[in-house]
């Protein structure tokens, strides 16, 4: 008997089904998934547009509650199981924002924000800007 792959009949038979074998696993139709679209949207409604209208609400009564003095040395920093952080940029305005806090804005911020879930004031010293000119800030995204 001779050894297939030597002859010429046998090796092209085997080349034909090597090929037919790679365009059956390299050229089958990828499945086609379930569309992301609308899963996307459910989670924009649940989640980003119902916490943008809560800071929305808490970001107005911000600035009508809050002198506009404070308001240029702070920024709202976020909203996390009802605390609101506040970054401020100096400890002295630390200090007045939170005399003013304490004087009764507090109870203020907290009925007027009572629907969007704030409990608690918390303020943190900290920047939001770069740079040492009040032109300068701006906020940053990293």
């Amino acid at each position: 008997m001779t050894d297939p792959r030597t002859n010429p009949l046998w090796a092209g038979r085997l080349a034909d089904a090597e090929l037919r074998r790679l365009a059956r696993v390299k050229g089958g139709s990828a499945p086609v998934g379930e569309a992301i679209g609308p899963h996307l949207l459910d989670f924009f409604k649940n989640a980003v547009a119902r916490r943008q209208t809560r800071l929305a609400q808490i970001a107005h009564a911000w600035e009508q509650l809050v002198p506009e003095l404070l308001r240029e040395h702070s920024a709202l920093e976020g909203l996390n199981r009802g605390t609101l952080t506040v970054l401020v940029d100096s400890s002295s305005h630390l200090y007045d924002l939170r005399q003013l806090l304490l004087a009764g804005l507090e109870q203020q911020l907290l009925l007027a924000c009572q629907s969007s879930g704030l409990r608690k004031v918390l303020l943190k010293l900290g920047r939001w800007y770069e740079g040492q000119d009040m032109r300068d800030r701006r906020p940053t995204f990293q």
